[in-house]
């Protein structure tokens, strides 16, 4: 099964969350926000289009502004 990923907008709802997901029997871990970033930019790399090419001449023009 797909793990999914619950931002809660405040204290009080991420209880409310955890309440409810023990009461069904889920079993929920919260992740520090740089684990949450790390996902996030994994889904981005998968994403990308692999197949382009791009010379590094044009990679450090974009680095350098």
């Amino acid at each position: 099964m797909q793990p999914i990923v619950i931002r809660p907008k405040n204290s009080t709802e991420l209880r409310f969350i955890n309440d409810l997901l023990g009461r069904l029997g889920i079993r929920s871990d919260e992740l520090p926000e740089e684990v949450y970033e790390d996902i996030g930019l994994a889904m981005l790399m998968r994403e990308a289009d692999t197949n382009e090419k791009v010379s590094e001449d044009e990679i450090m023009r974009k680095l350098k502004g």
